[in-house]
């Protein structure tokens, strides 16, 4: 596996990060906008920083999210030890809905008035980012990309899956990518979901989101593929679910029944009932509507003594279409190092809800021994789009 967000570049950042209880959410630095009172999750670098960390010249036409993308993709495929090599068919699925439109906006004048950025005009659409991602490894049999906002990174693994079991590729590389970009910033801010404050998931007094922006890939393979290789897995994705409530473009139904449903059917699909779970990767956006309405589900499922449920998105800002990976990526980091990721921020538990989120300062929770064999992590996208995969320890 492989990322980069707000909490740093790779996984041994990532995992110091969230052991330390450091978030990533600050000030806005990088996205030129007049709306600096808006809290962010940036990647800390420059385009030209990633783009010299890759060895990519400045003449050539990137953008943002293909950056990330490729930075993640590296660390993914060398841990993975895979290569031109292999001779596999190796299928590549992103998920992304932002896309190019950093750049697009940057030279939307320039596109109507002359010809000096046209060469932009083609990175514009989601396809391209993942083309330009593929295409910098040039290992890949097939390219896929989803977009489905803020669960396109775990269908991409969900796809990755039914690709293994159907026998259409060798090994799937499978997650998300996504950049702060204007047109994201300002639409977030339209629907009024937007926190001037850090984030504070399923806290009573939360009142919004803080966008976010990164990377990050899984590898999947059969266990029969990982032992011809010689390499280790990490972890099993033992179920997964993608269900759609289309209660309403953007907000979730009051009894969360699109969550409720993508949670029971992960579960079933993997075999397991809600007692074979051992802590809840909530969605947790921040937003009043978000935290009520998985909150509700969350007890229809597993009862008003759910086991541990939190949120990073107070560490990593909200990463929209890469956060079904990223949150991938850490769900297991916390397997293999057999730790909770705190709910940050929290202070006040809603009231219509009988559980708290896991909380607690770094020697509170060194004190607590849970074992961890299994995560439910969820991603819920617009329209109720929503979706709910399962890892556990081999």
């Amino acid at each position: 596996m492989g990322i980069v967000s707000a909490l740093g570049n790779g996984v041994n950042e990532t995992l110091q990060a969230l052991q330390t209880h450091t978030s990533g959410v600050g000030a806005l630095r990088y996205l030129q906008t007049s709306h600096t009172e808006f809290p962010v999750g940036e990647v800390k670098m420059t385009n030209e920083e990633m783009m010299n960390l890759l060895g990519i010249a400045e003449t050539v036409p990137t953008t943002r999210t293909s950056l990330m993308g490729m930075l993640a993709l590296k660390e993914t495929l060398e841990q993975a030890r895979l290569n031109s090599t292999n001779q596999l068919r190796i299928a590549f699925i992103n998920g992304t809905t932002v896309g190019g439109m950093d750049k697009s906006e940057q030279f939307y004048l320039d596109f109507l008035e002359n010809n000096t950025h046209n060469e932009y005009i083609s990175t514009h659409d989601c396809g391209a980012c993942s083309e330009m991602i593929a295409d910098y490894f040039g290992i890949f049999s097939q390219i896929d990309t989803i977009s489905t906002a803020c669960s396109s990174a775990a269908n991409a693994i969900v796809l990755g899956a039914e690709l293994l079991k159907s026998g259409r590729a060798d090994i799937v590389v499978a997650g998300g990518c996504e950049c702060i970009s204007k047109f994201h910033l300002n639409g977030f801010n339209t629907l009024m979901i937007l926190d001037r404050e850090p984030c504070r998931p399923f806290d009573a007094t939360r009142a919004g989101l803080n966008l976010g922006e990164g990377a990050a890939y899984v590898v999947l393979e059969s266990e029969e593929s990982a032992q011809k290789r010689g390499v280790t897995p990490l972890s099993t994705l033992l179920g997964y679910a993608n269900t759609c409530d289309a209660f309403h473009q953007t907000a979730s139904s009051p009894e969360g029944e699109g969550a409720y449903l993508a949670m029971k059917k992960a579960l079933e699909n993997a075999g397991l009932t809600p007692e074979h779970i051992d802590y809840i990767n909530a969605h947790g956006t921040g937003t009043q509507n978000n935290d009520a309405s998985e909150g509700t589900a969350i007890v229809r499922l597993f009862g008003e003594t759910p086991p541990p449920v939190s949120s990073i998105k107070a560490f990593t800002g909200h990463t929209t279409s890469a956060a079904g990976s990223v949150e991938a990526v850490i769900c297991n980091l916390a397997l293999q190092h057999n730790f909770i990721p705190v709910n940050l921020n929290f202070s006040t538990r809603i009231a219509e809800l009988p559980f708290e989120p896991y909380y607690g300062s770094p020697s509170q929770i060194a004190s607590r021994t849970l074992p961890i064999k299994t995560i439910l992590s969820n991603s819920f996208g617009f329209g109720g789009n929503d979706t709910s995969l399962i890892f556990s320890k081999l």
